[in-house]
């Protein structure tokens, strides 16, 4: 994954390229096959897509804490 704040307003992106991770996910998770996707997206590989799914899981269970102030 990468992120860039000039790509796709700074989302996380696949290798540099203008599909996020959530662009990815979303598709997976409304039913397209890994087939289907590479087929959308035939300038992604199989790897892409898992890594997109491990990434938004990280995610997911990552806790952010507030700041409190001193």
């Amino acid at each position: 994954m990468t992120r860039d704040p000039n790509t796709m307003g700074g989302r996380p992106c696949i290798r540099g390229l203008r599909v996020t991770v959530g662009s990815l996910v979303g598709m997976v998770a409304a039913g397209r096959s890994v087939d289907e996707n590479l087929r959308l997206h035939p300038y992604l590989v199989a790897e892409d897509i898992r890594e997109a799914l491990a990434y938004a899981a990280w995610r997911v269970e990552e806790i952010e804490l507030p700041l409190v102030a001193g």
